[in-house]
């Protein structure tokens, strides 16, 4: 098969198939497009393209990045997407070899993700509570957090839940994920609650809004985006408002901290590591592994700020 004319249609047809053929989520093409037009200006700098790239031009590339500063983790990401494209185009016979295929990656910083103690996040549900100008903004607030907290959803799962999802006071919720892949997450009595009450709430909100002509949301937490749904930019402030209002520390607070104090707190009271993997949505129990580190962690900075002989040891210091 011949090969596109310019670098744009080689980064939009690659995203096309990733889109029809593997079922790739939103953000991850949006991701693999934000890198792949860094590298197509690159190139364009260095008078190459798609078609003429070596491996020698692949890592000149990615030394570039390194000396703008990028994170290891950014600069991994990237040369995902090379990985990916040229892979991509040796399948489609638009070259006959992929120059970034030997080319190893700068590797991750391995660091244990941020979570938060129960106590932080008892005062992040308080405030969300009490946090919003109207009362329909308070029980939405409630709705997120909870739900956030009880399933250890990712954001972009959250923002975008369906309506539907949500009907008949569930026990259970159906969580569209990464890949198109589907899961069962168990309801906490304080979510259905909250749940319950937000739904009623914006039921009420979207007939109002369908007397005056405006199509039905099909979202649970409909806004005027263009996706239709609160966004994930929007949610991340929400949460540092949260965090400031409850008293918690912003820096501390991410919606992923969420994700993670759900599962290090499931771990901390004896869950199953494989029942873990399965509520976040793993497809790696090695992903889910490092909640045990961060227990770990966590236990060992409890003994050595509360066992008496540890502080014996500190006042001798």
């Amino acid at each position: 098969m011949r090969a596109p004319d310019d670098d744009v249609q080689w980064i939009s047809t690659f995203l096309d198939a990733q889109a029809a053929e593997l079922g790739a989520a939103r953000n991850t093409l949006l991701a693999y497009g934000r890198d792949l037009r860094n590298l197509a200006q690159w190139m364009a700098g260095q008078g190459l393209n798609f078609s003429r790239m070596q491996q020698g031009d692949v890592e000149s590339y990615l030394i570039s990045c390194d000396a703008e500063g990028l994170s290891r983790a950014t600069r991994a990401r990237r040369l995902s997407a090379v990985k990916q494209i040229y892979r991509f185009a040796f399948e489609e016979g638009w070259r006959e070899d992929n120059p970034a295929l030997q080319i190893k990656g700068p590797g991750r910083a391995k660091s244990l993700p941020k979570t938060l103690e129960i106590a932080e996040v008892d005062l992040l549900l308080q405030a969300a509570r009490v946090t919003g100008r109207t009362e329909a903004d308070r029980l939405r607030n409630t709705c997120l957090m909870e739900l956030l907290y009880a399933t250890g959803m990712r954001v972009s799962e959250l923002v975008s839940l369906p309506v539907s999802a949500a009907r008949g006071d569930p026990n259970m919720l159906l969580i569209l994920g990464k890949g198109g892949k589907e899961r069962m997450v168990p309801l906490s009595p304080p979510a259905r609650a909250a749940l319950a009450v937000w739904l009623s709430t914006r039921d009420g909100i979207e007939d109002k809004r369908e007397t005056k002509g405006h199509k039905p949301s099909r979202f649970l937490f409909p806004s005027r985006s263009k996706d239709g749904h609160l966004t994930r930019h929007r949610f991340y402030l929400l949460i540092k408002e949260l965090a400031v209002a409850g008293g918690v520390s912003p820096e501390k607070v991410t919606p992923h901290t969420l994700r993670h104090a759900f599962a290090t707190h499931l771990l901390a009271n004896g869950a199953d590591l494989r029942a873990i993997q399965a509520l976040l949505g793993h497809a790696d129990i090695a992903t889910t592994e490092i909640y045990t580190h961060v227990l770990d962690a966590r236990l060992a900075e409890l003994v050595h700020q509360h066992h008496p002989l540890a502080q014996k040891a500190s006042d001798a210091d």
